[in-house]
């Protein structure tokens, strides 16, 4: 354990920050599965609906520092290639 008061708060603040990056990969992973499912279900009204909520969760997740601005393009577009497959 730290003695150092600064250090000790570094180890708080990390706590606090793992957190909260580990709510919200679970909730773009939560999203995420909603679009799949609906993908394999071949219900492209739900499959869309499902995909604006995803890419959503997904920016915001970016715009926080959580993903890397590429990884959330992939995923992105992993999405919506699958959404567009609905025939």
């Amino acid at each position: 354990m730290a003695n150092i008061k600064s250090a000790k708060k570094r180890i708080l603040v990390n706590r606090t920050k793992a957190a909260r990056n580990k709510a919200i990969k679970s909730a773009v992973k939560t999203s995420i599965k909603k679009v799949e499912a609906a993908v394999a279900k071949k219900d492209k009204e739900a499959a869309s609906a499902a995909l604006v909520n995803a890419v959503s969760t997904i920016s915001k997740a970016t715009s926080k520092g959580v993903y890397h601005k590429n990884n959330c393009a992939r995923k992105i577009s992993r999405l919506t290639k699958a959404v567009n497959s609905i025939g």
